[in-house]
């Protein structure tokens, strides 16, 4: 079953984060209930990942102002069949930003995370089940701004409030804080 590496990942992620157990059993529950929870074509919502990148000293976040929502985000985006949801991640941190370097800090489960977004043009409003990894750029941090955002930026972690109050993002921020001892 394509789902199976997903849901052991988040079974894991449950058991290590009991605080956030209702968002990690209601993605459990989208996933087993939906063969094709990984394609765009779920109208009710579908898995997406997502990457939060540090810099080298793990100071700093990449965040995207993304066009779309017109808010500033960790970058990520649909799986698109893909059923590896960190390679997901990968895949879209590095079209999203240009950065060719970046390192799995781990191959288990950052965050997660279900948000809805609103309908636009021919796409009625659904969820997205977002599946989070914490990646470090290991060279430069020269970026390049894609088409599907209006800005990239690094953020101090200590600073985060001046582009976004998003609790999820704020979350974030402070396991990887802890996680890496910033």
């Amino acid at each position: 079953m394509h789902r199976k590496p997903l849901l052991e990942l988040l079974q894991r992620y449950l058991e290590s984060h009991p605080d956030e157990a209702d968002t990690a059993r209601r993605v459990i529950d989208f996933v087993e209930r939906h063969p094709d929870c990984f394609e765009r074509s779920l109208k009710k919502g579908h898995i997406t990942g997502s990457a939060w990148i540090v810099d080298s000293t793990g100071t700093k976040t990449l965040l995207t102002h993304h066009r779309k929502l017109g808010i500033w985000l960790q970058l990520g985006g649909h799986a698109d069949g893909e059923a590896d949801v960190l390679s997901v991640a990968k895949t879209e941190a590095k079209e999203e930003s240009g950065l060719s370097r970046l390192e799995v800090v781990s191959d288990q489960i950052f965050d997660i995370d279900v948000h809805g977004i609103p309908a636009r043009k021919d796409e009625p409003s659904h969820f997205h089940y977002d599946i989070r990894f914490l990646l470090r750029q290991t060279d430069s941090e020269t970026y390049i701004v894609s088409e599907e955002s209006h800005d990239l930026a690094w953020v101090p972690m200590s600073d985060l409030e001046s582009r976004t109050t998003e609790w999820s993002m704020r979350r974030m921020r402070d396991k990887a804080v802890a996680l890496l001892g910033q």
